[in-house]
């Protein structure tokens, strides 16, 4: 076999390609990332006169994990959260929250900060990893000296900072780790669900005016739990929705005549993946022999370290068992076409997507088993470049 991967569709149907400018999540947090180093520029999605620039001036961001624009605008009727919305961004890609929060996070594009995805590739820490809880996909715990400044050699947004900022976080991950990490110059306010989280972020915004002005991140990530488990329509994802525009209208009371931004998006959206639509690559050892590693990244978008010289092989499985079910890409190609993002590399962004990618068809996911994982059955799910992954939603208040 020739190894040739021209006949395949260069990405799924109905892909999204990510934008990395002002039409793009990373841009709205370039804008911000301006602003906290005293440029009155204004923002990607203000105008020079409306961005927050006085003296005393606040912005607040909160992130809702998992609420993608399309479930916004299909469920979202007579909510506050659609009455404010002022249009779309897409996602980073892969379309995932590793990926996505730490751009948030750092002001970095994934092809900067290197985080691929909920699982990476790093032999220097026993192999596939998930960066977020520092744990191996086998649950064995992550050992190694400078662990957290070697897997994470970037400054955070709030280091670089002019103002102070503030960072909500849930309080069972507000103090782990990773969260430390990349709230460093922060001060972190854990919460407890979405009331609790617009009660915390009214009373920050109030100190951070009397202060002088600054930036308060809040994060919430309820809904995406509920997508994953029940499905992305389901009744529990629909009820947490409507606390969540409930609290936002109590945010937005508790700031009023204050004068801050208020600004609300997600970090991708969902779609789900039926039984029928799950492909095991695992199950078949030739496939499996083929592999150095497990897979990485996402089920949606997996990154596969093809042993050397099998290359031609497993190319040649794809054109059999993915039309319809997938699209097979060699990795280099995508950071090259900008799916990562542009400018500065991360030294190991080649180990972290791998030689081949897996970019599964609407509703399709591709997966395996390593000994000692926890099985997870995820209903939910997202990291690829559907519509309804890639879109999330631009909403946004100004509370004079």
């Amino acid at each position: 076999m020739s190894g040739d991967l021209r006949s395949f569709r260069k990405l799924p149907a109905g892909a999204v390609r990510p934008d990395y400018g002002r039409g793009g999540l990373h841009g709205l947090i370039a804008g911000v990332r301006r602003w906290l180093a005293g440029s009155h520029d204004g923002l990607p999605w203000l105008g020079a006169d409306e961005a927050p620039q006085r003296p005393g001036d606040v912005l607040v961001f909160w992130l809702v994990d998992g609420l993608g624009d399309g479930f916004l605008q299909r469920f979202g009727a007579g909510s506050a959260l659609l009455a404010h919305r002022r249009g779309r961004l897409t996602s980073v890609f892969p379309s995932t929250t590793a990926s996505a929060i730490t751009t948030v996070m750092t002001g970095l594009a994934p092809r900067a900060h290197g985080l691929t995805g909920w699982f990476i590739h790093e032999p220097r820490f026993g192999g596939v990893l998930a960066p977020l809880p520092l744990e191996r996909r086998d649950g064995g715990a992550l050992r190694g000296p400078y662990l957290q400044s070697r897997l994470f050699p970037y400054p955070n947004l709030y280091q670089q900072a002019r103002k102070p900022c503030v960072v909500l976080a849930p309080r069972h991950i507000a103090w782990s780790e990773f969260s430390q990490r990349h709230a460093r110059g922060a001060r972190i306010v854990a919460h407890r669900g979405a009331d609790e989280l617009a009660a915390h972020a009214v009373d920050a915004a109030h100190a951070l005016r009397r202060a002088g002005g600054g930036y308060v991140y809040a994060y919430h990530d309820r809904f995406d739990g509920l997508s994953h488990r029940y499905g992305s329509r389901s009744a529990p994802v629909l009820e947490e929705f409507a606390r969540i525009d409930k609290a936002f209208g109590k945010l937005l009371d508790g700031l009023a005549g204050s004068g801050t931004e208020v600004l609300v998006s997600a970090d991708h959206g969902f779609i789900d993946n039926p039984r029928e639509r799950r492909m095991r690559i695992d199950a078949s050892p030739r496939v499996a022999a083929m592999l150095a590693a497990p897979l990485f990244g996402e089920r949606r978008a997996a990154f596969c370290q093809v042993r050397a010289g099998a290359e031609a092989e497993f190319e040649a499985w794809a054109r059999e068992a993915l039309p319809g079910r997938g699209v097979l890409r060699r990795s280099a190609e995508l950071v090259e076409e900008g799916l990562f993002g542009h400018g500065a590399r991360h030294k190991r962004l080649a180990e972290r997507v791998g030689t081949h990618a897996l970019l599964m068809e609407r509703g399709w996911t591709v997966s395996d088993r390593v000994p000692g994982e926890s099985a997870h059955e995820l209903i939910g799910v997202h990291g690829g470049l559907s519509a309804d992954e890639m879109w999330i939603p631009l909403i946004r208040a100004r509370c004079a």
